[in-house]
């Protein structure tokens, strides 16, 4: 069973010079019970895509259904299927943990204690704090709260817009983990993020740039179809190797990636020592190539350059 499905949906906004595209042609579907993963950068979409499963904005053309109901004709059944947390921390800041909590319990007709069980492994971590005022929670403990106020009613289909954004390494991991834990209760989660390793932590993903989808597919098979031998690159000056890298006719792809450069060639079998002497001439001499695995980041780089 489908638990989300988008086809052809197209969004636009009015600007100062004319208008902007935020979502062109997206078609998708998720399964229930499944992790799905919205991959892309600030202002590729996600948000406003998000905002039409979640019935908040009506798109210019296409449709789509959350549970089998149309987001716009069925938007108040929809209201009481899904959670939704977006990704700035949108709770109220002058109430506590646990009349947040209590409030958005009440506005779904239920209660804490009737829906505990749903919340509790992530409630009971920030129990102690419950008497504490939202506003004055750290990032981990902000984003665990809004997540059990998305969850507080037993939604069906759990959109996370970015929720990782801003908070640190730890604290993101633990999130990951809980998220998981939810999955095994047959929730269908959709998650927006736009940090490439989180990708991996997904069932499937869809990679979106400016309002397009690039590729739908597992993140395996993703990595599969880089299909071109990956290699990193060093040197003293990384600026100066990336800038005669990026001018050779033989490179498709070059890009700083941590510490190194990634580097694709239009030739598979490229001989690096002719790219290493070519670079020699060019006053780089302690250039360092050697091959490396593809990443999810990797496939996402190749596809922009298409």
């Amino acid at each position: 069973m489908k638990s989300v499905i988008v086809n052809g949906v197209q969004k636009s906004f009015k600007a100062n010079k004319g208008s902007v595209q935020a979502l062109k042609e997206i078609s998708f579907d998720v399964e229930q019970g499944e992790l799905f993963g919205l991959i892309g950068p600030d202002g590729a979409g996600k948000t406003t895509l998000f905002r039409i499963l979640t019935t908040l904005m009506i798109a210019d053309s296409g449709s789509a259904s959350v549970d089998g109901f149309d987001v716009v004709k069925d938007f108040k059944a929809i209201r009481k299927r899904v959670g939704y947390m977006p990704g700035r921390f949108s709770l109220y800041q002058d109430l506590s943990v646990e009349e947040n909590l209590s409030f958005f319990a009440t506005l779904f007709d239920t209660t804490i204690e009737e829906n505990y069980d749903l919340v509790k492994d992530i409630y009971i971590q920030i129990e102690k704090f419950k008497h504490r005022k939202a506003g004055a929670l750290s990032g981990g403990m902000k984003q665990k709260l809004a997540l059990c106020c998305a969850l507080i009613h037993k939604p069906s289909v759990l959109f996370l817009d970015e929720p990782t954004t801003g908070v640190d390494a730890v604290s993101r991991q633990e999130f990951w983990e809980l998220l998981r834990q939810l999955q095994k209760q047959n929730i269908t989660i959709v998650v927006s993020t736009p940090y490439m390793d989180e990708a991996s932590l997904c069932d499937r993903v869809a990679l979106i740039q400016q309002g397009s989808l690039l590729d739908i597919d597992t993140p395996k098979g993703i990595m599969n179809k880089l299909g071109k031998p990956l290699w990193s690159v060093r040197a003293s000056d990384m600026y100066v190797l990336m800038k005669e890298l990026k001018s050779m006719y033989e490179v498709f792809s070059c890009y700083p990636f941590g510490q190194e450069h990634h580097v694709i060639f239009h030739n598979d079998g490229q001989s690096i020592l002719e790219i290493e002497t070519a670079l020699k001439k060019k006053g780089i001499a302690d250039a360092q190539f050697k091959r490396t695995e593809p990443t999810i980041e990797d496939s996402f780089m190749k596809l922009m350059n298409k």
